[in-house]
């Protein structure tokens, strides 16, 4: 050894606030722990205590601000280090990649707020897998390390337990993999454990960390366990060893600079089953971060042009509710039924928080547009119950895009309308399509295709009686019997399955995208998983599949033709609704599942038409390629699988073709070879860690629970499919407001952001957490560097950079217009700092 220190012995306590236990008892545990850690630090001088989340800190100010005061003092004083920088210790796959900047911005500045520090190392020593943009995100939250734990050797191999870890952007952070455990449960486990640990330090040349303290229901280091230290301390054969921390473990390293292995990689695979366990809190927590996103963005707008206030408190709160969902046993689906109760009451604040602030945003905004009519002297509603048309005046629609691109796509208005124009009064096709109620013979609604500017709106003019010569719409859908068919896809059915016999890609040389049928509805068993799924690394046990099915035309065109799909299995229902829209090379498909089966899953099958296949998956904020061995992986809202297919061009030449499968609610994915599989659901029991399984446990996602998923070929690399916007534009739709005659100062057509470079979006838009500004978050999204072009016409502000391979861009904009944009990090403060 080059170095006094051989052993930096942790002290910490693991707190799962919501596992076997709800988050009321985990609140108590807190606090328990956290005296108790006091204690151990009044009693023995030499004791330091680490400590992560900052949920936990913030429900002691709350609760017990005596206890508060105390922490304050022990953190200036060095002995009670905080690390992590997050709200909590998140599931590191699942969460989105703004909701990680997230726990950064508001875990950080809560630390720097209340303690005058931020933590320097980052620390998820429970979670089950961190996604390969980690260190990019860490470098992005102030941290240059990181301490975790799973998978664990036996599950993936490193060539050593310290080492750099890279993103594909090119950050590192130094990281180190802990061993034997976040804690210790017996005397004699734990003087074991130091031992080893001390003469692993002596073979690698350097030190290591292990860690101590009783964990999971929180406790933290004993009397017992700090005694025992000292006694092996005072070994000759045992000397080197210290009670640390991790901020001491990594300072050291970093002045040492051992010679340590540089590793690009994801750190996988714990526990599969994961995520795919309990859809509905899943799928809630896809639906509130967007709807975050998009309550922040249009918040920010009414307030730069209305100067409407912004709901900073609530919005605040929402996202309070988000993170600590995030947590690891909840966001994983292993924790007891009733937290699941609790976990829903959050999501539901949250998301109601969103909508009340999008619909005050959105409402300020529509009232304030000009959409005053010649003739009208005052409002009147005498020609229709719903509408405020006056003669054939039409009556005004709002359609405002949260995202940073024109989106072109179909609207639905919830009344049967004879004519429809956008803003400069061009007639628009439209098709009557089924509505939601069936209210005598008011039972039908209209669909259009409209285009709506980036960060925007447009309004259109709904026309109750009044008819207009329209051109057909480009591309028109249609369908007959068990085809569906436009100008640049044919899709045809097997009348007996249901099954997707084959799409026909008309636009690059009408190519077969299907190796054999899709969309298959493929049953597993899945007894032999715990809900964790330990042990496992994939599930391709088939007892059977749906079948029976009944085939309806439910929508005939132009604009969108549909075909239902109801398909049977045991007691279990599966129903799909497969859709082509005009001039689209995209499926879309509604699902709506009735699951009745236990201990089995569900997966939908793809066998993309292609040899040499490779899978590229979203992870949070990047992507990364995969190995096609049918492991059961996690992702976000797209995979792809490409690869080559024979030519019909002279020569027979090889040509790049895939497939992209997006969805809206599942996290859990398999490809084989060339077959991708969306993981549907499954159906283990609560909480089973493998333990005695009696007539009264409870199995997961019993009932009804409904998707979308949208199916897209593309000649070329995934890069070229545009699979990012098409990705977004599924999350965050399209929004509407029924408006009336009125006077405004606003256009009927506004445009909010524009951005040069197609591989660059516009993900968060919201107001500087301190300072006059505004904050804009960009991410480059296909891994190719783009000198950019930005403005925001409402802050009469334009400006160039340049995105590096996947990078990620936070913009401070000065409300003073002369004054600099700088570029800042997800804590908000300058890089600098």
């Amino acid at each position: 050894m080059t170095v006094e220190t051989k052993l930096h012995l942790i002290g910490n306590a693991h707190l799962d606030p919501v596992w076997l236990w709800r988050w009321q008892e985990g609140y108590a545990e807190i606090k328990a722990t956290f005296r108790s850690a006091l204690d151990r630090l009044n009693e023995f001088p030499d004791f330091v205590f680490t400590c992560a989340c900052a949920a936990y800190y913030k429900w002691i100010e709350e609760n017990a601000p005596e206890m508060f005061a105390e922490i304050k003092e022990r953190v200036a004083e060095g002995r009670w280090v905080i690390t992590g920088g997050w709200w909590i210790q998140p599931d590191c796959n699942l969460p989105s990649g703004e909701s990680f900047a997230r726990h950064s911005l508001y875990g950080q500045r809560y630390f720097l707020q209340k303690f005058g520090v931020m933590a320097n190392v980052g620390y998820n020593v429970d979670s089950f897998g961190h996604h390969g943009m980690m260190p990019q995100i860490l470098k992005q939250s102030g941290m240059d390390s990181y301490v975790f734990m799973r998978p664990e050797a036996h599950e993936k191999a490193l060539p050593h337990d310290l080492f750099w870890w890279e993103s594909e952007d090119g950050s590192r952070v130094m990281t180190f993999r802990l061993s034997n455990s976040y804690g210790n449960w017996a005397k004699n486990g734990m003087e074991d454990k130091i031992v080893n640990h001390r003469n692993t330090a002596i073979s690698d040349g350097h030190a290591i960390m292990s860690f101590y303290g009783v964990g999971n229901h929180g406790g933290g280091p004993t009397i017992e366990n700090i005694h025992l230290i000292h006694e092996i301390q005072q070994r000759p054969d045992m000397d080197g060893i210290r009670l640390s921390s991790p901020n001491h473990y990594f300072k050291e390293m970093m002045q040492i600079g051992p010679d340590i292995p540089v590793v690009k990689d994801e750190m996988q695979m714990h526990a599969v089953g994961c995520y795919s366990t309990h859809s509905e809190s899943k799928a809630a927590n896809r639906r509130v971060e967007h709807r975050m996103l998009t309550a922040e963005k249009f918040a920010t707008l009414a307030n730069i042009m209305l100067g409407l206030p912004y709901p900073l408190e609530a919005l605040n709160r929402a996202w309070e509710n988000v993170m600590f969902n995030h947590f690891h046993d909840i966001m994983g689906g292993c924790s007891i039924k009733e937290a699941y109760s609790d976990v829903q009451e959050f999501y539901g604040e949250s998301l109601s928080i969103g909508a009340k602030s999008i619909n005050a945003a959105l409402q300020k905004m529509s009232w304030s547009i000009n959409t005053m009519k010649p003739g009208v002297k005052s409002l009147n509603k005498e020609k229709d119950w719903q509408l405020w048309e006056q003669g054939n005046l039409g009556t005004p629609l709002v359609v405002f895009n949260p995202l940073s691109w024109e989106v072109e796509a179909p609207i639905a208005i919830n009344k049967k309308l004879a004519g429809v124009t956008d803003a400069a009064g061009n007639p628009l096709p439209l098709q009557t399509v089924r509505a939601p109620q069936t209210n005598i013979a008011d039972k039908w609604d209209t669909l259009i295709s409209g285009r709506i500017p980036a960060f925007g709106y447009q309004v259109f003019w709904a026309y109750r009686d009044q008819t207009f010569e329209t051109k057909a719409p480009e591309g028109a859908a249609h369908t007959s019997g068990c085809m569906l068919e436009n100008n640049q896809l044919y899709v045809e059915l097997h009348a007996d399955t249901g099954y997707i016999k084959r799409i026909i890609d008309k636009r690059n040389g009408f190519r077969e995208v299907f190796a054999g049928d899709g969309a298959v509805p493929i049953v597993l068993d899945e007894t032999h998983s715990d809900t964790w799924g330990h042990g496992l690394a994939q599930y391709r046990d088939e007892i059977g599949r749906f079948n029976k099915a009944e085939l309806k035309v439910i929508e005939e065109g132009p604009l969108r033709a549909t075909i239902r799909v109801i398909s049977h299995y045991g007691n279990s229902v599966l129903r799909q609704d497969i859709s082509l829209l005009h001039d689209s090379a995209d499926v879309h498909v509604k699902v709506k599942l009735d699951w009745r089966e236990q201990h089995k899953m569900l997966k939908l099958a793809f066998p993309v038409n292609v040899t040499k296949p490779r899978a590229i998956f979203e992870i949070p904020y990047g992507f990364i390629e995969r190995q096609t061995n049918g492991h059961e992986v996690p992702g976000q809202i797209w995979v792809n699988v490409s690869g080559q297919e024979s030519s019909t061009t002279e020569g027979n030449e090889l040509s790049t073709f895939g497939l992209s499968l997006i969805n809206d609610t599942k996290y859990a994915y398999d490809v084989l070879g060339n077959e991708l599989r969306i993981t549907v659901v499954r159906s283990p029991i609560y909480a089973d860690h493998f333990g005695e399984r009696d007539d009264q446990v409870e199995f997961m996602d019993q009932g009804v629970q409904e998707f979308n998923y949208v199916l897209s070929p593309h000649a070329g690399s995934w890069q070229d499919s545009g699979v990012v916007r098409k990705a977004y534009e599924l999350h965050a739709p399209l929004m509407q407001i029924w408006e009336t005659y009125h006077e405004g100062a606003l256009q009927q057509v506004s445009e909010g952001i524009t951005i040069s470079s197609d591989n660059v979006i516009a993900v968060a838009f919201k107001p500087a957490e301190e300072g006059n500004g505004w904050i804009l978050r960009c991410q480059e999204t296909y891994g190719r560097e783009a000198v950019t072009q930005l403005s925001i016409p409402t802050l009469n502000r334009s400006w160039q950079t340049t995105f590096g391979k996947c990078e990620i861009k936070t913009f401070f904009i000065p409300n003073g217009e002369h004054d600099p944009i700088q570029e800042v990090n997800f804590v908000e403060l300058t890089k600098n700092k």
